[in-house]
């Protein structure tokens, strides 16, 4: 009865949330996108078999996912990371009834065990065990392994749960995973092997199906210990109080009415772990171009190449713009009902993001090491990002209203915690503007055509940025209430 309690209040809270209703179109799109990413993993679990065999056909298919298996369960930690949105319940209101603590934490633990991202890595190995029984595996190998294979999945999924609070956790883990596959890759060392002969054990072994389980269990017990230390009323209330260093700024005064909007922003992202964590995430973006640049099949893709160049300049306004005005939720109201122009507030986001790009092209000098028409490119993106791609992600912020609790300690990738789909929706345009400016006039003219083109978009945005600014202006204004109506709801 309580189980069912807990979900009737859960589905009240999601019905009655302020954004459910303006929201229907886009949760009826993230559930096709799920039903899209199973269908996929069915399809590639379906012929995991085969590809197995032709990539070493001298290799039982089983060894060979066994031996490789490990970057799955690595990749898969690290997008959780990212991506995992936690359970949360507001717990306060059930702290003061008789409903025991453990019961609570058992129902949050348990929605964690019923995330997409299980299903997912279900729905991959599940086809590939009904495979292998069809080619005559022994069953009971097939079977223990797959559960064995379901246990680790969970592990994982408990195991977030734990590094979600500590990001050295997930810098070690990503920087593993990239340090063996390039070890791996060039030969020095193939942590396959090793990790190889465990998995192959696990199926060869039926009885040790019994490790998975008692980590598992071991993990989830740990959750709960850790759940429980926390869970009272005063530790869920009180605030922990700290020392604020005072920073002068007051060299900022140079940008006018604006100076005081740029300087709340400069001291959010200081004194805060989300948004400073967002902008050192923004400066790996500086990075994406290797990814391309550095592959010769791309060369004859001149419009991937375009899509990126803009994302070398743009990491801080896609990573941090993209939650404009969400970063601003906790004190929001207070923010207007001060008499202050509600164009000065979104021309200050604006320097900003113009101040990133400019210091982030900078930073991509020496780009020129790939020539210059890649440098073209990526100065094209910058005038693009500033002139264009700027104003788009103003824009879908006048239709963001999911607050972020900025004291919150969590990762900050990860925690979706102001994450709103329609950003996903806005940044379509982002992605496929910067390919189309390009590739219709390279297609009819010539690849120079291509970056006049984008850059072209970019100078013309700054030329109207006044006519852009006052309509971007008129739609957070017919706005404003409802977004002060919803971030002060809490989640």
């Amino acid at each position: 009865m309580k189980l069912k309690h807990f979900i009737n209040l859960e589905w009240k809270q999601f019905l009655r949330a302020s954004y459910f209703q303006k929201g229907v179109a886009i949760k009826i799109l993230l559930i096709l996108a799920a039903l899209y990413f199973t269908a996929f993993a069915v399809f590639a679990g379906a012929f995991l078999f085969s590809i197995a065999k032709e990539f070493l056909p001298k290799v039982d298919p089983i060894v060979t996912i066994n031996n490789f298996i490990i970057y799955w369960f690595l990749f898969e930690m690290v997008f959780r990371f990212f991506m995992q949105q936690l359970p949360v319940m507001n717990v306060k209101p059930l702290m003061t009834i008789p409903i025991k603590r453990s019961t609570i934490i058992h129902y949050l633990l348990g929605k964690t065990s019923l995330s997409f991202f299980n299903f997912l890595g279900v729905f991959l190995f599940l086809p590939f065990c009904i495979v292998l029984l069809v080619k005559g595996y022994a069953v009971i190998n097939v079977l223990c392994w797959f559960v064995s294979i379901v246990c680790i999945i969970l592990s994982i999924n408990y195991l977030n749960f734990l590094i979600n609070k500590n990001n050295a956790v997930f810098y070690i883990i990503a920087l593993a995973l990239l340090s063996l596959i390039g070890l791996e890759y060039y030969g020095v060392f193939a942590i396959s092997k090793p990790i190889g002969i465990g998995f192959n054990a696990l199926y060869n072994q039926p009885y040790l199906m019994i490790i998975p389980i008692l980590l598992m269990v071991l993990l989830y017990y740990a959750n709960f210990k850790y759940i429980k230390k926390g869970f009272y009323l005063d530790d869920a209330v009180s605030k922990k109080i700290k020392e604020v260093n005072a920073t002068d700024l007051s060299w900022m005064d140079r940008f006018g009415s604006v100076a005081p909007f740029l300087k709340n922003d400069i001291k959010l992202i200081w004194r805060n772990a989300r948004p400073k964590q967002v902008m050192m995430m923004s400066f790996l973006f500086l990075f994406y171009g290797l990814i391309f640049y550095t592959q010769e099949a791309y060369r004859d893709m001149p419009a991937f190449l375009a899509f990126a160049s803009m994302f070398v300049t743009g990491g801080f306004l896609m990573s941090f713009g993209q939650l404009v005005p969400s970063w601003d939720s906790e004190y929001y109201k207070l923010l207007m009902s001060q008499n202050i122009p509600y164009r000065q507030y979104l021309e200050s986001k604006w320097y900003l993001m113009v101040v990133a790009v400019s210091i982030s092209f900078v930073l991509s000098v020496p780009y020129i090491y790939f020539g210059w028409e890649i440098f073209g490119m990526i100065a094209a993106g910058a005038l693009f990002n500033i002139g264009l791609n700027s104003f788009i992600t103003l824009f879908g912020g006048a239709l963001n209203r999911v607050p972020i609790e900025l004291n919150v300690k969590a990762k900050a990738f990860s925690n979706t915690n102001g994450f709103n789909p329609t950003q996903m929706l806005i940044a379509m345009p982002k992605i496929l503007l910067p390919m189309l400016l390009f590739y219709i006039p390279y297609k009819l003219i010539n690849f120079e055509a291509g970056l006049i083109a984008i850059a072209l978009s970019g100078v013309l945005g700054i030329i109207f940025k006044n006519y852009i600014f006052s309509k971007i202006e008129d739609i957070y204004q017919k706005g404003k209430y409802k977004t002060i109506a919803a971030f002060a709801e809490k989640n």
